[in-house]
């Protein structure tokens, strides 16, 4: 899973990606001090793991992980290659998601690049910069769909005109600023919509950004979160309070130091911490795990896939020689103490082709290639 931290310039964007990856993306108060996208790779915080851990003493333990991709700043006229808009749009097709980060705060030391701070405006900044180059993108597609419509094919014609039907309503709702994400289409609709890869159909996470003090405060003391709130809540969008400047300090305690830490502020979770799980919700991710001696791991999965697929994601040969999965929950494999015990208890079970995974299964497979 790839996510793109996005937001404005001074928004407080590589600080965040500092404090989540540990990677040390330079972060400055000017605009474009990231000018190449920063990846760093993040563990997924996972309980499981360690108790597993702790029952087989593996030679080691691996966690799933996310890769967070810090993109440049971007202003307005992106769309046009205004500012690094070029590089920023190019870097944005690549992920999976977006992690929008909005600044919710005043601070007169910190430059804003549209003078007063505006989550509101902000957010309709880089939004109709997206929708605009996907409106590029749907005209370029109705252009070439059209033509493929002088085709004599009578099946090939019906399949361009259901196309260029999907496209011109894109087209509408983008030009009513309106992201295809917010777009309602049909099953038959939707792989043409995958198909044409645009920015405003990727998944949205806004992060408020705001100071240390405001961040064990009621929300509603806060006029520019509020004016947030409102707006992703119209979009149906997903939303996490952080401050950039906490977490970039709780990334540098030891486990125990943070959880005190976190206490102390009055947080029951880091942003991290939030910021993963709503990511694995709105991709539709889970996590299945092995356990044994040699390691204990998890893998994530779409929700949905089934055993062979998921044994894949380990080796292809896996899948190819898929026989059987021997799957045991993890709530089940805790309360009886030990796989035996809950194979004992007939808690193992042995699951064919047609088995749909599910969140904290643990799997054996076995195969024959």
């Amino acid at each position: 899973m790839k996510l793109g931290i996005v937001g404005l310039p001074n928004v407080g964007k590589s600080t965040l990606f500092n404090a989540i990856t540990k990677a040390g993306a330079e972060s400055a108060n000017y605009p474009f001090c990231t000018i190449d996208p920063n990846v760093g790779i993040v563990a997924v915080p996972d309980e499981r793991l360690e108790k597993l851990a702790a029952m087989y003493q593996p030679d080691k333990t691996t966690p799933a992980t996310i890769e967070f991709v810090d993109i440049a700043g971007l202003v307005k006229g992106a769309s046009r290659g205004e500012g690094l808009g070029n590089k920023f749009l190019s870097h944005i097709r690549e992920v999976d998601a977006i992690v929008h980060v909005v600044r919710c705060f005043e601070d007169s030391n910190i430059v804003h690049v549209n003078g007063a701070v505006s989550p509101r405006r902000d957010v309709e900044t880089i939004n109709l910069e997206l929708i605009l180059a996907d409106l590029e993108t749907v005209e370029k597609r109705i252009e070439k769909t059209t033509l493929s419509l002088k085709t004599h094919d009578l099946k090939l014609k019906t399949q361009a005109q259901a196309e260029l039907d999907i496209y011109r309503k894109i087209k509408a709702g983008l030009e009513a600023e309106q992201p295809v994400r917010a777009m309602n289409f049909s099953d038959d609709e939707k792989p043409v919509v995958r198909q044409a890869f645009l920015l405003t159909a990727k998944p949205v996470i806004y992060a408020a950004n705001v100071s240390e003090a405001d961040l064990a405060l009621d929300p509603e003391q806060n006029r520019l979160l509020m004016e947030l709130k409102e707006y992703v809540a119209a979009e149906g969008a997903e939303l996490i309070v952080i401050s950039a400047r906490i977490e970039e300090e709780i990334a540098q305690l030891e486990e125990a130091e943070r959880k005190v830490y976190l206490q102390e502020l009055g947080i029951a979770e880091s942003g991290l911490d939030q910021l993963i799980k709503k990511s694995y919700r709105l991709l539709g991710l889970i996590s299945f795990l092995t356990a044994g001696k040699p390691e204990v791991r998890a893998w994530t999965i779409v929700k949905g896939i089934k055993a062979p697929q998921a044994a894949g994601k380990i080796h292809s040969d896996f899948e190819k020689g898929f026989i059987r999965a021997e799957i045991v929950s993890y709530d089940d494999l805790m309360a009886c103490g030990s796989y035996a015990a809950a194979r004992e208890k007939g808690l193992v079970r042995l699951e064919g082709k047609d088995y749909v995974m599910r969140d904290g299964d643990i799997a054996l497979f076995r195969f024959n290639v």
